[in-house]
């Protein structure tokens, strides 16, 4: 067996050592040898069953890690010159090879074709392990609808000859990971153990009232998942509802109400008429103002019928708005995200009856919905845990409880001045 100390004679092998300190090698050495001992080979090496239940990687994404790393010998041995070799590629190469190689292990057909059945056999796995029942069969119908909002959200534009199905590029699939952080911290992090607090399998513990009914919820725990993926691992430990339409009812003043104590950030949800599911992540908290303000953590959102991310561009920093008892038509009252005023990447206005979405350069999104014009049907609040040792004084402006700062003096009214409405 090539080891840590034994001299190199895979060229590839000798490059990949050079990504390792010496106590990095050592650790490797120790970990292949302790799989290789469970493997029953005299620990020459690991064998496909250990791999996948030391890694927790089963099915199809398991055995294409496992084929992958074993550099497609198809030899079911896995010797440490493969492992070291595997992790400097995957862990330690540039932004460009290791996006390549998630791109080659989604390929779990290993036809060299990344098509629709791919990433939906990749994403059905993902579920499962972060969310299924003992069941397989159940797992996998049970978790087939948030997966097409997944795909939907994909690009599909390469058609290979002979291909009869939807097949993915390369720059489409770095696209479509950008969108979906989450999914893309966890598929560059399989080759971590499962207990170490894997990149990308955190999912937010949701609180809400005793008794409350869980079909009212528009969070589903999936959609947390996705969403905590553009997040800290401090911000997506605990979430707790703080208003719903449907046990609140559909009022601005309660909702003033309910998040008036919450000075962390929030992530608001919309279900509209249309169906669709989207909001924005509030990283400061909601408080009277009569122009932009927030910044560059904020970010918009789509859950259903397509799951997808939109973080800030840089082009502007119109990034939150909430404005409460304004009389000028140029300081619309409501509570939104990006753009600019009167045409926001998104918007609710106070009497949470009507608003509207367009795309925005903010957060390079598009129309969050199937039309510009939208009517709120459910519309919820989630308030995200304070991070231990957050940083003070950035924000120090921003203080009181929303109520509090909404009862200003309403004099000043006549002396504000516009918001920004830069796009």
């Amino acid at each position: 067996m090539g080891n840590a100390q034994s001299p190199p004679s895979d060229p590839l092998y000798a490059s990949a050592i050079r990504a390792f300190t010496h106590k990095e090698l050592e650790d490797l050495e120790t970990l292949f040898n302790s799989l290789a001992a469970q493997s029953q080979n005299d620990r020459e090496y690991i064998s496909l069953s250990v791999f996948q239940s030391y890694f927790g990687l089963h099915g199809p994404l398991g055995e294409r890690m496992f084929d992958l790393v074993s550099q497609q010998r198809r030899d079911q041995k896995l010797t440490f010159e493969d492992l070291v070799i595997a992790k400097a590629a995957y862990e330690k190469g540039t932004k460009d090879e290791i996006e390549e190689f998630i791109f080659r292990l989604v390929d779990v057909s290993g036809d060299n074709i990344l098509g629709r059945s791919d990433l939906e056999s990749v994403l059905i796995t993902v579920f499962n392990n972060l969310f299924g029942t003992n069941d397989s069969e159940v797992r996998s119908s049970s978790h087939q609808d948030i997966v097409n909002t997944f795909l939907n959200a994909a690009t599909f534009s390469k058609n290979d000859e002979g291909c009869n199905q939807e097949v993915m590029s390369f720059e489409n699939f770095r696209s479509w990971c950008t969108h979906l952080p989450s999914l893309r911290k966890l598929l560059g992090s399989l080759l971590m153990p499962p207990d170490s607090g894997r990149p990308g399998s955190q999912v937010p513990r949701l609180l809400h009232p005793d008794g409350t009914d869980s079909n009212l919820i528009i969070l589903r725990k999936e959609y947390a998942w996705h969403l905590g993926g553009a997040l800290s691992q401090q911000e997506v430990e605990e979430w707790k509802l703080l208003y719903h339409s449907s046990l609140n009812g559909l009022s601005f003043n309660t909702f003033l109400g309910n998040i008036s104590n919450h000075e962390g950030p929030t992530v608001l949800i919309i279900k509209d008429k249309e169906g669709c599911i989207y909001g924005g992540y509030a990283s400061q908290p909601w408080g009277r103002h009569a122009e932009f303000y927030g910044d560059m953590k904020c970010y918009l959102f789509q859950l259903n019928p397509k799951a997808s991310i939109f973080r800030p561009t840089g082009a502007n920093s119109n990034l939150q708005w909430f404005a409460v008892n304004f009389t000028s038509e140029d300081i619309p009252n409501g509570i939104g995200f990006g753009g600019q005023v009167n045409h926001f990447g998104l918007f609710v206005s106070a009497n949470f009856d009507q608003g509207h979405t367009f795309s925005c350069s903010t957060f390079g999104s598009p129309c969050l919905s199937n039309t510009n014009y939208i009517i709120p049907e459910v519309i919820e609040c989630w308030g995200v845990a304070h991070c231990q040792g957050a940083a003070q004084g950035s924000n120090e402006a921003v203080k009181g409880t929303v109520l509090d700062r909404y009862k200003e003096d309403r004099h000043m009214l006549n002396m504000v001045g516009l918001a920004n409405s830069s796009d």
